[in-house]
């Protein structure tokens, strides 16, 4: 009994270490392979809850530029993305009587040129950054923070992060707000361009020889005149004194 229990461990060691063998000679595991292309619309399109972002992102050609960003050119991103609720708050009409590149600042205006988690909003600095023309004069971005929650002025709007769509790589990051961001440089109108100043008046010629000859004739005529009153005095005053002098003689 004990010599049939002993070949059974025997047994036993010789089959465990020869399985020890065999799985250290084989290689490691390889590693996940890395994800795919990141595209922006198919990131929004699983929750069924931004078609009206989608649209804007589509017509404004924005949904390529984020995408080349994202897989071309390696940048990171941070996207806003109003739900279409959101976008019932807007005033009826609102939204068709932009101007294609209104539309563009707009979506733009929801889109960070940096990958952003939830701690980072605490130390970026006011306004912050977005991609929409004219800079954070024009299309002012505030942060504030209470807890953990991350609320954002425009000036026109308040609104705050209400959920994390995507934000798993490192690139990009993808929140959901429930307002749309508007900013008074979205409805500013261009700048009028100042008149151009009217032509220099030019001098007639004529005119002014005309002029000049007139004024001519008139101090040609005022200075005679005193002449002949001077020479007149002179005459009479001589005349007087012939007169005065015949008389004592006599």
């Amino acid at each position: 009994m004990d010599q049939m229990l002993k070949q059974s461990l025997s047994t036993l060691l010789l089959i465990l270490f020869l399985h020890c063998i065999t799985t250290s000679g084989q290689s490691p595991a390889p590693a996940p392979a890395p994800s795919g292309p990141i595209y922006i619309v198919s990131v929004l399109k699983k929750t069924g809850k931004y078609s009206t972002f989608i649209r804007l992102l589509k017509s404004t050609q924005i949904d390529d530029q984020i995408n080349s960003q994202l897989n071309d050119l390696n940048q990171a991103l941070t996207v806003f993305a109003p739900t279409d609720s959101a976008f019932s708050y807007l005033k009826p009409g609102m939204l068709n009587s932009l101007t294609d590149q209104q539309k563009f600042q707009l979506v733009q205006f929801h889109v960070v040129p940096s990958f952003l988690s939830i701690p980072q909003f605490q130390t970026v600095g006011n306004p912050l950054r977005t991609q929409a023309g004219g800079g954070t004069a024009q299309f002012p971005l505030n942060i504030t923070m209470s807890g953990n929650q991350v609320n954002m002025t425009t000036g026109l709007v308040n609104t705050s992060l209400t959920d994390t769509v995507y934000s798993t790589d490192g690139q990009l990051a993808v929140y959901e707000i429930d307002r749309v961001l508007l900013s008074e440089g979205l409805f500013r109108p261009p700048a009028a361009q100042a008149p151009a100043p009217p032509p220099p008046k030019t001098s007639d010629p004529s005119h002014a020889a005309a002029s000049g000859s007139e004024d001519g004739v008139s101090d040609d005529d005022s200075s005679d005149a005193k002449d002949r009153l001077n020479y007149a005095q002179n005459l009479v005053s001589f005349g007087v004194a012939i007169i005065v002098q015949l008389q004592l003689c006599l």
